[in-house]
Order: C-alpha cells, then structure tokens, then sequence
C-alpha cells in the first residue's frame, strides 16, 4: 500500500470538527458600563466613589496595622523608651482610646491583646464595610 500524503488543513468559512468556528462577533461591547470603570475611559460615574472606598480602605488597614504592630511590640516586650516604639504607642493609644479597659483581666499581656485588637477589628469591618458599599454606587 503506497503512502498517501493527506492534504494540509486550510481555513474556511464553514465550522469542522478540526477546525472550530470563530468564538463571536467582533463588534459586541460585552460590559459597557463596567469596561469603562475599569479602564478610565468613557462613562466615569463610580470613579469618585471607587476612589473614596480606596481611601477608606487604606485608612481601616493602616488603623488596624498601628494597633496590630503596638500589641506585637508589648507582647515582644520591646523597649518603651525607644522613639519608635513610643510613637507606635501613642498611635495606637490616641485609635484605641474609647476601647481602653473594656477587657480588665490580671494577665497583662492579655488585657493589651483584647483591649488593642477589638478596636482593629472593629476599623477593619467598618472600613472594608463601607469601601465594599461605596463600591456598589
């Protein structure tokens, strides 16, 4: 039986089982109004509010992370009298300061934890709450 060299696959309009049809028109907006958020152009109606809820976002972590960071440096028993240390503290004292004693405990360490980080997560879900609302405007 000789070898028969089977002729090579060409492009045609018609769809085969070998070679798919195209996917969909190529003029169809898909999300119109989403796209151009996303993009920057066209209609700009949620960028002030995206903006706003990134801003607002930002400010819960970085609250959050100054209070996670003080009760890090007592738990690791970090020098007090350091600068840093020191404005850590005032920070985290002046974001935690409606939350102070609501947790009296014996153990210290213990009352700095829960006293430092209710206020932390209380920033973080308000924060994040409010960013995801203003998102959805």
């Amino acid at each position: 039986m000789p070898f028969v060299d089977a002729p090579s696959p060409h492009r045609s309009n018609s769809p085969s089982p070998y070679d798919p049809a195209p996917a969909g028109p190529y003029n169809a907006v898909p999300n119109a109004t989403s796209d151009a958020r996303r993009s920057g152009r066209g209609n700009r109606r949620g960028v002030g509010a995206d903006r706003l809820a990134l801003i607002i976002h930002s400010v819960a972590d970085i609250a959050a992370a100054f209070l996670g960071l003080w009760i890090l440096l007592y738990l690791l028993e970090a020098n007090q009298t350091n600068v840093f240390v020191d404005f850590v503290h005032g920070v985290a004292d002046w974001l935690a300061g409606w939350s102070q004693d609501i947790f009296i405990m014996e153990t210290e360490g213990l009352r700095v934890f829960f006293n430092y980080a209710l206020p932390a997560l209380i920033y973080l879900a308000v924060g994040h709450g409010a960013a995801a609302w203003l998102r959805r405007l």
